[in-house]
């Protein structure tokens, strides 16, 4: 090989590192619109809440981001985040149940598929649970229902609004019919909490299915939805082949179930800290008066009536 050969190889080397570098540097800094397809600069996008300023699409975000954007900072306190799966069943598919929990909590780097607590809405308290889709689809098992339930019932002792932001693809079936199990004990500490006269509002987001839907997510005193999300019980495809009947193209989204009367309105994520502290404050209970009305112990004699004598 001759020095100039050397040389042009070296460059064009440096040329394509360049461009790798160039495009990962792109990559890291613009983000694409799945339903637009326009360019955002990323930290544009998160100020946005990961809503598309061009579309109004709304981006999945999950857990930790769901809370930094409705609880204020420095107020946030996690309950029962040692809880974990175990496999009660010895369920196997592809894999054993044991090697897909590890596999799942190595991954996204969380116990289970939905984080609770409590803390501070624009300055009111409440009690949240945030489920995570990215935790095996969100998917409901004992540890999901155990968490929720758990912060439902201190919901309920320190009478505190709840707030479920739900997103899931149902029951888990690797936990068979522990799983379901959930769906009645969580709606028995939600009744609880009702009976209390306390507030209880889910946040639908996509995608709600499954026994999620089925339970906790259609009990609220309230049901907020964001916009276009999938909300349902069973799939599309399902459903049609059980109908035999071509389901209209927005079956299943949050403004068809709007205008069926199935939630009560849609919030855009941009809204949906403020919509919920403006509900929060408008169901508070009246609060005690703070002067008693002093009651004489004796009452004065009652005077006799004069009538004048014209009439």
């Amino acid at each position: 090989m001759s020095l100039f050969d050397w040389f042009a190889n070296r460059r064009k080397a440096g040329a394509i590192s360049q461009n790798q570098q160039e495009r990962e540097i792109a990559d890291g800094l613009w983000s694409k619109c799945p339903n637009c397809g326009v360019l955002t600069y990323t930290k544009d996008l998160r100020a946005n809440l990961m809503v598309c300023p061009e579309c109004k699409h709304h981006n999945r975000i999950f857990s930790d981001e769901r809370i930094q954007q409705l609880i204020d900072p420095g107020t946030w306190t996690p309950l029962d985040e040692h809880l974990s799966p175990t496999d009660p069943l010895g369920f196997r598919d592809r894999k054993s149940y044991s090697d897909r929990i590890r596999d799942t909590q190595e991954k996204t780097r969380l116990r289970d598929a939905v984080a609770t607590g409590v803390g501070r809405l624009n300055d009111l308290p409440v009690a949240l649970g945030v489920m995570d889709f990215r935790f095996m689809g969100g998917s409901m098992g004992s540890v999901v229902g155990e968490k929720l339930t758990r912060m439902i019932e201190r919901g309920t002792r320190d009478r505190l609004p709840v707030i479920i932001v739900c997103a899931s693809g149902g029951a888990r079936m690797q936990e068979g019919m522990l799983s379901l199990m959930q769906m009645a004990k969580i709606s028995g500490a939600l009744e609880r909490h009702r009976e209390a006269c306390l507030l209880y509002i889910p946040v639908l987001t996509h995608p709600t299915t499954g026994g999620v839907t089925a339970s906790f997510a259609m009990l609220g005193d309230l049901i907020l939805a964001e916009p276009q999300a999938t909300i349902g019980f069973a799939g599309r495809r399902v459903v049609e082949q059980t109908l035999r009947e071509k389901l209209p193209d927005d079956f299943q989204t949050s403004e068809y179930l709007l205008n069926h009367g199935f939630v009560d309105t849609i919030v855009p994520r941009t809204e949906l800290k403020k919509t919920l502290a403006q509900l929060i404050l408008l169901h508070q209970p009246p609060q005690p008066a703070t002067h008693a009305v002093h009651v004489p112990d004796t009452v004065p004699e009652t005077l006799p009536l004069k009538i004048p004598h014209e009439l």
